[in-house]
């Protein structure tokens, strides 16, 4: 069995830790961002596995990259509609950009 690449392990990482923070959202929120955070970070999650065992790496990073930037737009409504506490929100954005960081050198790695 294959070794994964760090973004496809982060990106777990990350779904572990955020899903129980979307559990905390307010009803109105969860329904509607909440679902759509989850759903945008699992989108990258397959993306990125997708990526792991094609040979046409680079387009689909880029469906990945799509994903979790949609997902950080999201992430920062939240913040800003107060679904979120600020601490969580500077912990999450943290773990965002890393991800972020390492799908950008994966599809620089898979172009040359």
């Amino acid at each position: 069995m294959q070794k994964l690449p760090q973004a496809i392990q982060d990106c777990h990482r990350l779904l572990e830790w955020l899903i129980p923070q979307l559990d905390k959202f307010p009803r109105l929120r969860r329904y509607t961002l909440g679902e759509r955070i989850e759903q945008g970070l699992l989108d990258a999650l397959e993306a990125l596995l997708e990526a792991a065992y094609s040979y046409q790496k680079v387009a689909i990073l880029a469906r990945a990259n799509r994903h979790l930037d949609m997902v950080r737009h999201l992430w920062r409504l939240s913040e800003r509609l107060q679904a979120v506490h600020f601490k969580h929100y500077a912990a999450g954005s943290k773990q965002m950009e890393e991800l972020g960081r390492q799908i950008g050198g994966w599809r620089a790695q898979a172009q040359k």
